[in-house]
C-alpha cells in the first residue's frame, strides 16, 4: 500500500528535476515511506518530458504524465489528484522552493487526523514583481474568506486523499 502520493506540476523545470526526485527518494527511504511521485508536464518548451521519461525509467516510484500543451497548474493538479494512489497526496512546485524535508511532518499532521496542511514560503526567492502582488492577493483572500492563512498560493501543501467532505 502506498502511504503518500506526491503530486508536481512541472513546467519548464529540466535543470531542477534530478535534484527533487534524489531529494524525495532520500527523504522517502530514510522515513520508511512506500510512495509515488507523479511528475504532470504541463506543456513545457524545454527537455522537461525527456527528463521525467529518463527519470521515470530509472526509478519505478516516479510516474510521468504529459499534457501537450500548456494547461495550467490547476489542470496539472487535478490530473495528479485523479491518479493518487497514496493515503496521503502531499503538493510541490518542482523549482525547489519546497523542500522534501517536509514531507514526513505533513504526512505526521494528515495522519494525526487533519484534512489539509497548507506550507508557507516564509523567504521567498521571487523577485518584488511577484512578492509584492502575492502580499497583496493573500491579504485580500484573508479578508474575504475569514480563513487565516499566510500563503494560500504555496504549492506545499498535504491531504488526506478520501478526505470527508461536510456540507453546512
Amino acid at each position: 500500500m502506498i502511504s503518500i502520493t506526491v503530486v508536481v506540476p512541472v513546467f519548464n523545470e529540466e535543470e531542477s528535476l534530478p535534484e527533487l526526485t534524489q531529494w524525495t527518494h532520500r527523504v522517502m527511504q530514510e522515513h520508511g515511506f512506500a510512495y509515488e511521485v507523479l511528475l504532470i508536464n504541463d506543456g513545457s518548451t524545454d527537455r522537461s518530458w525527456e527528463v521525467i521519461q529518463d527519470l521515470t525509467s530509472k526509478n519505478k516510484a516516479l510516474k510521468g504524465i504529459n499534457f501537450t500543451r500548456n494547461y495550467g497548474k490547476s489542470a496539472a493538479l487535478d490530473a495528479g489528484f485523479k491518479r493518487a494512489a497514496g493515503e496521503v497526496v502531499i503538493t510541490m512546485d518542482a523549482d525547489l522552493q519546497d523542500s522534501p524535508d517536509e514531507i514526513p511532518e505533513l504526512y505526521a499532521m494528515i495522519k494525526g487526523g487533519l484534512d489539509v496542511v497548507s506550507g508557507w514560503k516564509k523567504k521567498r526567492h521571487d523577485p518584488l514583481s511577484k512578492t509584492i502582488p502575492s502580499k497583496f492577493f493573500n491579504g485580500v483572500t484573508r479578508w474575504i474568506s475569514g480563513i487565516q492563512l499566510n500563503d494560500f498560493n504555496c504549492g506545499l501543501k498535504a491531504y488526506r486523499n478520501k478526505a470527508q467532505i461536510r456540507l453546512f
